[in-house]
């Protein structure tokens, strides 16, 4: 297929000097390059901002994280020295911006104090929580070191199977055993929780 002579003529007429095509044009090997870094970087990105937020706008920050990053620009991109870091510094950020625009969509929805009538403290139930914290620590005293140690890592420091596994030399069948042993104890010093 030719071209008309005219759009020949004004393909011609363009100085040197003119600016470059849009920055929204996707050179094919950096959207695959692109590709590559979302695919290495995307599960530790979504298991750092799941900390902050919730998975569905975990998965929304990394998305927003990986648009910024391909607008930045191929020379923009390849001025960064340390590619993880960045992202990982970007991602700190975002879920910061998003953390404030929560707190301020939220802050429309405080009730001042005053304008509240505030009851005192239901006594009977302080007991009752008292009451179950004690039988709870009797419980978790019956527990063998190991077992109650793989208990609070999970339940109190929020550790998953994999990273208590990690940390104690066990497999993730042996971390899910200990649990379960926990688990069966506690439901039987506390049935009706």
């Amino acid at each position: 297929m030719t071209l008309p002579s005219r759009s020949v003529e004004r393909a011609a007429a363009i100085p040197e000097g003119d600016p470059l095509p849009p920055n929204d044009l996707i050179v094919p090997g950096e959207a695959a390059r692109v590709d590559l870094l979302y695919r290495e970087h995307r599960p530790r990105l979504l298991r750092m901002l799941r900390r902050f937020t919730s998975n569905d706008n975990a998965g929304d920050l990394v998305q927003q994280l990986f648009a910024r990053f391909t607008a930045l620009g191929p020379i923009r991109q390849a001025a960064i020295d340390n590619i993880a870091g960045y992202l990982h510094r970007s991602a700190v950020n975002l879920a910061l911006d998003e953390a404030k625009r929560e707190r301020r969509r939220a802050a429309g929805d405080h009730v001042s104090a005053e304008t509240v009538e505030l009851r005192a403290p239901d006594q009977i139930a302080a007991l009752e929580a008292r009451d179950t914290l004690r039988r709870l620590e009797t419980a978790l005293a019956r527990l063998k070191p190991r077992t109650r140690e793989i208990f609070l890592a999970h339940r109190v420091d929020g550790l998953s199977y994999v990273e208590i596994a990690a940390r104690t030399g066990l497999s993730v069948k042996g971390v899910e055993k200990h649990m379960s042993r926990a688990i069966a104890l506690v439901d039987r010093v506390l049935p009706d929780r």
